[in-house]
C-alpha cells in the first residue's frame, strides 16, 4: 500500500465521485499526498481542499491532466503545484472544454447515424458539471442497452479508430509542457507506455522542459515498472505515478494508494515547483 497517489479524477472530469467523496476515501486509506488530475478543468481542486481541511495528515497537490496530440496518437500531460488561478490558464482550459463539447456532438451524431441514438441531454446529465468526455458517452450507450460496458463501448465505437470517432483540436505536448510550466507547475508524462516510439517523443518532450514521466501506474507489470524507471532515470526525469483512479468499477480498477511513488518524488516535485 503506497502513500502518495498522483493520478486521482473526479466528476469534474470523467471520475465518478465528488471532489469530497474522493478525499473521504483517500484519508480512510490512508494516504498522505495525492494529486486531484482532472481531464482540462480544475474546479475540483478548491472542494478537494475544502475537504482535505478534516484531515490534517493529507496533503493535495493541484494539478491537472491536458490531452495532447502526435502524429497517429495522443499523449496526456500531467501538470502539478500549478497555480490553477490565473486567468489566463482557466481561459484556456475553457477553450479546451468548448471544443470537447464540439467533438461529443459529433460522436453522438455519428452513433445516430449507426442507428444508435442518444439523447444529447442525458450525455450532458451524466457529465454534470464537469469538462464532457467520451466516458460519458460510453456510459449512455450502456444505458440504451447498445454495449455491455465502458470498454466495449470504446473497442467498438469510441476508440480513436472507432467509427464514431471524431477527433478534436488539440495542443501539441510540447505546447503542454510550456503551458503548466507558465503557471509554475511541474510537467509529468501521463501513462507513457501508452506512447509509441517514447523515447523519440521524450527526446522532443525533455528539450521543451519536461520534469517527470510516469512510471509507478497501476497498469503496468513489474516488468514494465523497471523499464520506465531505466528510462526515467537516463532522461533525469522524476518517476512519478498513480492509479489513474476514476470510480468506476470496472473489474480490475485498481483503488488509490494500491500503487504510488516515494515521498522523494513529492518532495522532488515540490523543489522544482518553488516549493
Amino acid at each position: 500500500m503506497a502513500e502518495i497517489d498522483l493520478h486521482l479524477h473526479t466528476n469534474q472530469s470523467d471520475g465518478r465521485l465528488t471532489p469530497a467523496e474522493l478525499i473521504t476515501l483517500v484519508a480512510e486509506r490512508g494516504l498522505k499526498v495525492v494529486a486531484v488530475t482532472d481531464h482540462d478543468i480544475t474546479d475540483g481542486l478548491e472542494p478537494a481542499m475544502a475537504a482535505a481541511a478534516s484531515h490534517p495528515q493529507l496533503t493535495i497537490i493541484p494539478g491537472v491532466e491536458l490531452s495532447t496530440d502526435i502524429p497517429g496518437n495522443e499523449v496526456h500531460m500531467l501538470g502539478y503545484y500549478i497555480r490553477y488561478e490565473d486567468p489566463s490558464f482557466q481561459a484556456t482550459l475553457a477553450r479546451f472544454r468548448d471544443v470537447r463539447i464540439g467533438r461529443a456532438q459529433e460522436m453522438v451524431k455519428r452513433l445516430a447515424d449507426m442507428g444508435m441514438p442518444l439523447e444529447w441531454e442525458r450525455v450532458q446529465e451524466i457529465a454534470g458539471e464537469g469538462a464532457i468526455g467520451r466516458p460519458h458517452i460510453a456510459q449512455a450507450l450502456i444505458e440504451k442497452g447498445y454495449v455491455g460496458g465502458r470498454q466495449e463501448a470504446f473497442d467498438k465505437y469510441l476508440g480513436r479508430n472507432g467509427p464514431a470517432y471524431s477527433e478534436r483540436e488539440k495542443i501539441t505536448p510540447e505546447e503542454a509542457v510550456r503551458l503548466v510550466a507558465s503557471v509554475g507547475g511541474v510537467p509529468v508524462m501521463a501513462h507513457p507506455g501508452y506512447t509509441d516510439d517514447l523515447e523519440n517523443v521524450l527526446t522532443g518532450l525533455v528539450a521543451a522542459g519536461l520534469k517527470g514521466m510516469e512510471v509507478h501506474y497501476a497498469q503496468y507489470d513489474e516488468k514494465a515498472r523497471a523499464e520506465l524507471a531505466e528510462i526515467a532515470e537516463r532522461y533525469g526525469l522524476i518517476p512519478c505515478g498513480g492509479t489513474d483512479y476514476h470510480a468506476t468499477d470496472v473489474e480490475g480498477e485498481h483503488l488509490p494508494g494500491e500503487i504510488g511513488p516515494p515521498m522523494e518524488t513529492v518532495e522532488r516535485l515540490k523543489a522544482l515547483a518553488g516549493g
